[in-house]
């Protein structure tokens, strides 16, 4: 498949063991199949970037893609829970954060590579608000589709790194692609919230404190 690594530099070796450990999906190489994503992740405010692009054999690699029908959404927030830092604001916040890592918790270290959503600032508020108990499952499930932000594919071991071959870089100009960027997350951030607004509920909608007290698992009809 062919991916893209949007950064400052030109990066023609990828080197595990680099980059943040908070991350989503924790320390790995972060990519998208998308170059236009990539040159809008590349640039910040102050300054433009590159899109890496590279071929990755998936060929004898284990992949854990969090959007095949066996996972939920909260099998990925447990993954999200496990690696960035969320604040605990109430009491639910505290006792659904480990509800949910006890009982979706996936164990991502036997996979080579990780396929799933990507949490910008403004999905990771959306996840935050769910654990806050302002809004239902289905609420996020919708959130994490607005922006159009697509998957993010991560190498996450040396043997996912080997698998990687650099084809060459675009330049992200800063002037293009940081307001698209920007754009992008305030499209995303005032849909959630006219919609947040509008909790029209119905019998099935599940705050985060209904699947604690029903002690809700991955196996029930509600969560799929």
């Amino acid at each position: 498949m062919i991916i893209y690594h949007g950064s400052k530099h030109i990066i023609k070796t990828p080197e595990y063991g680099k980059g943040k450990p908070y991350n989503d999906y924790g320390r790995g190489f972060y990519c998208t199949e998308s170059p236009e994503l990539a040159k809008e992740w590349a640039c910040t405010e102050s300054r433009g970037g590159y899109a890496n692009q590279y071929t990755l054999d998936l060929d004898g690699l284990k992949v854990l893609n969090l959007s095949d029908s066996e996972y939920t959404i909260l099998h990925w927030l447990a993954v999200l829970l496990r690696n960035r830092v969320f604040n605990v604001r109430n009491r639910i916040s505290g006792i659904g954060k480990q509800y949910i890592l006890d009982h979706f918790k996936v164990e991502t270290s036997f996979y080579d590579v990780i396929r799933g959503y990507r949490a910008d600032d403004s999905y990771f508020s959306f996840a935050q608000d769910f654990l806050d108990n302002t809004i239902t499952l289905q609420k996020l499930s919708e959130a994490m589709k607005l922006g159009k932000l697509g998957e993010q594919i991560v190498l996450m071991t040396p043997t996912a790194f080997s698998h990687i071959e650099f084809m060459g870089s675009e330049v992200a100009e800063r002037d293009i692609y940081y307001p698209l960027r920007k754009n992008r997350d305030e499209l995303a951030r005032s849909t959630y919230f006219s919609s947040r607004n509008d909790m029209d509920l119905t019998a099935d909608d599940l705050f985060l404190a209904d699947i604690i007290r029903g002690r809700l698992t991955a196996d029930d009809p509600r969560i799929q």
